[in-house]
């Protein structure tokens, strides 16, 4: 079959390519599913690059989610069968024709949801999803984050406000402020005004800010910790600055904040079945309301690899980037 594969780690568009791999065959408590579109996440280019959690041995085919037709079942899978579409994440090597998954980690996409939609309807949003609910934040509360035109940025503040959740948005520029208001998302600030902390203060009002979402690292997560309101929650998603989150130790201990890692895809690997069908379930009707839209960028075709991971694309990229086989 053919596949994205790359043997070494490096930067992906350097050492990603397209070549035959074996068709895999699903151990007794997986599916092998036939693919229609696979989603490029960050997540998966940190992976080529050797700057992941997980490390593939080599030679190792890339993608984490995607959409497809189960073709094959194994042994011990009684509740899924050839022929349904589905949808998956926090799985491994998905940039291909076909791809094997565990069974618990498949679940079935209803014909209402397109594919371009299904095909990302897991991995982000279901992090999203879940650091929703690791915040502990209730109806009315306030959440800030960084990164907030970002895939689960984006995601996190429709999902919050579908549960009456209050979101202060930050991004780096105006440009960025029009792609969230075009997602119907409010309360968004441009973190290079010079009076984005006083544009903060203003929205929430007599309010505190319950939960900071940092995504960014280095003094941003000090920043966030600065507007977080007694007894607070910071919690790191992610480090796009590579540098280590600076925080003011006067600010923690007189806040009394919490500071949390959170990892989705270990979350989700761990948590049990039902409370994720319970997640998945809410995903689906959000994203058959229309309360929960994810735009894509481009569609190329497996055989376009090098670019569709290029920094060209990549860097200037304002919704998904997707690889049909």
């Amino acid at each position: 079959m053919r596949s994205a594969i790359h043997n070494s780690f490096g930067k992906p568009s350097d050492v990603l390519s397209v070549g035959d791999s074996p068709m895999p065959q699903p151990a007794a408590n997986e599916v092998r599913v036939k693919t229609i579109l696979s989603p490029i996440h960050n997540h998966d280019l940190l992976t080529v690059s050797g700057q992941y959690g997980y490390k593939p041995e080599m030679p190792a085919i890339g993608g984490s989610e995607a959409l497809g037709i189960i073709d094959a079942v194994g042994d011990d899978v009684t509740d899924l069968s050839v022929g349904q579409r589905v949808a998956c994440a926090s799985v491994h090597e998905t940039w291909a024709e076909y791809f094997v998954a565990p069974a618990s980690m498949v679940f079935n996409m209803p014909d209402s949801i397109e594919d371009e939609l299904a095909a990302q309807l897991i991995a982000m949003p279901l992090s999203a999803l879940m650091l929703l609910e690791f915040l502990e934040v209730d109806s009315d509360q306030w959440i800030i984050h960084n990164a907030a035109n970002g895939a689960v940025g984006k995601t996190l503040a429709m999902l919050a406000a579908a549960r009456g959740v209050n979101t202060i948005n930050l991004v780096r520029s105006k440009d960025a402020i029009e792609e969230l208001t075009s997602l119907g998302i409010k309360n968004n600030v441009v973190t290079a005004d010079d009076d984005w902390k006083d544009q903060v203060r203003a929205i929430i009002g007599d309010d505190k800010i319950t939960a900071a979402v940092d995504s960014v690292g280095g003094e941003s997560s000090n920043e966030l910790l600065s507007l977080l309101g007694s007894k607070g929650t910071l919690v790191s998603f992610g480090i796009m600055s590579g540098k280590p989150m600076a925080l003011d130790a006067g600010s923690l201990i007189f806040k009394q904040a919490t500071v949390k890692g959170f990892w989705g895809s270990k979350t989700s690997q761990e948590m049990d079945l039902d409370n994720k069908q319970r997640l998945i379930d809410e995903l689906l009707e959000r994203a058959s309301n229309g309360d929960l839209k994810l735009p894509i960028e481009a569609i190329y075709s497996l055989d376009d690899i090098t670019t569709a991971v290029s920094g060209k694309v990549q860097s200037s990229k304002k919704g998904k980037v997707i690889l049909r086989p």
